[in-house]
């Protein structure tokens, strides 16, 4: 009902029995507590998520279209400037009409520089050149719009290892991040994205946007189960400050929450009463 998934439900039910037998546990509301204690510690980010926040920084945003990376480009732009961080933004996504001028709309809304190219332009000499510019002018973070790339689509991922290639060569030193946006509400259809597009670039960390919808959020459960890709930032509405960090606490508390009403028939056993939670 969260929205985790078969196999990842499958994966943490076996390791939920190994922890159940060997510590022996009895009582279904001490199974429960395991199994929240256990996704949360999966769930964590790690000390080093954030690295990129004192480097200096090259962060790719990738993802397909509609969910979200130019707003998020926005508010961690926002959020970088708001810790004094001096920040350039490249335009790199020059196939959607009107996709420079919403992503000029953020930058003077997060004050900090946009470098972009024409409409149909090469995406990665936009890239090339905001390297240039974020080296001159000494930036701590170039944050790399891209097009909305549809993960079918060879061509689109094959530019998308181009840019790669040129920030490779031109900014060596620079601390990289790669974040790929995925809609939370799309479910499994994120986890196929996040597959995709690990298979072409080195994805780094997870944005889950719409976290303030319907959505159960189960779905970064099954991502980080299956590639080991943390989730860094959620996002939860359209203003410039609506993009947490995430919380592994705050997270499973919620996702164990959402349909608490229905847990009394999982953990009473309500169709078999002598059911030994040690059966499970």
């Amino acid at each position: 009902m969260g929205d985790l998934g078969v196999q990842a439900t499958y994966d943490i039910l076996d390791d939920l029995r190994s922890k159940v037998k060997e510590s022996r546990i009895k009582q279904p509301s001490e199974c429960r507590e395991l199994l929240i204690e256990s996704i949360r510690k999966q769930m964590e980010v790690g000390e080093t998520a954030y690295e990129f926040e004192e480097k200096t920084s090259v962060i790719m945003v990738v993802g397909v279209n509609g969910v979200g990376k130019t707003t998020t480009i926005g508010k961690l732009a926002g959020k970088l400037k708001a810790m004094d961080k001096k920040v350039i933004m490249a335009a790199a996504d020059t196939f959607r009409a009107a996709a420079g001028e919403q992503l000029k709309e953020w930058a003077n809304r997060a004050q900090v520089e946009l470098i972009g190219g024409q409409e149909g332009s090469d995406p990665a000499s936009v890239v090339f050149d905001a390297v240039a510019a974020a080296k001159a002018r000494h930036a701590d973070v170039l944050l790399c719009d891209t097009a909305g790339r549809l993960h079918n689509k060879k061509n689109l991922m094959e530019e998308l290892k181009k840019m790669n290639r040129i920030i490779d060569r031109e900014f060596p030193d620079a601390f990289r991040e790669t974040l790929v946006v995925l809609d939370a509400t799309t479910g499994q259809n994120a986890l196929q994205q996040a597959k995709e597009f690990s298979e072409v670039t080195d994805i780094t960390g997870i944005v889950l946007t719409k976290m303030d919808g319907t959505a159960k959020g189960g779905i970064a459960v099954a991502i980080h189960a299956e590639l080991g890709i943390p989730v860094k930032y959620i996002g939860v509405g359209e203003s410039i400050d609506d993009l947490q960090k995430f919380d592994a606490d705050s997270f499973v508390k919620a996702l164990f929450t959402t349909n608490e009403g229905s847990n009394t028939e999982i953990e009473g056993g309500s169709k078999d009463e002598g059911t030994d939670i040690g059966e499970i």
